[in-house]
């Protein structure tokens, strides 16, 4: 399971207790070998790119916590990707903050033509 990052705590808290104002941007979703919190690296090259998504794409949250609504399609891959064991929420298609990430429950090694995927309900984020 995810969570947010320090940023996008900070972000709902400044915004929650009035002291500014923040709308939520477009949520794209990275993969990462490794924790992007520690060494991990953003896959790159050969054909990858991150998913971007809308509201339609996640459930109403519960609990404190949110998955996806129906299944999240990356590109299909050119080449290796590596062996991606995390992800990540941005707010830009390249670049731009992150604003959550976690570990994937089942290490994937993604190989030219392969096409990965999150069925839905199979990407959590939580607010702890």
């Amino acid at each position: 399971m995810g969570s947010f990052s320090a940023y996008a705590a900070n972000k709902v808290l400044d915004h929650y207790t009035g002291k500014a104002a923040w709308t939520m941007p477009t949520v794209y979703v990275a993969l990462f070998v490794g924790d992007p919190e520690g060494a991990g690296t953003e896959v790159s090259g050969n054909g990858y790119s991150r998913k971007q998504t809308a509201a339609a794409d996640w459930n109403s949250a519960s609990g404190g916590a949110t998955s996806n609504a129906q299944a999240l399609t990356f590109p299909q891959a050119t080449g290796s990707w590596g062996t991606v064991d995390h992800f990540a929420l941005y707010d830009a298609a390249t670049g731009g903050n992150r604003t959550g990430s976690g570990a994937l429950g089942e290490p994937k090694t993604i190989g030219s033509g392969d096409t990965a995927s999150f069925a839905a309900g199979d990407l959590d984020v939580s607010l702890t």
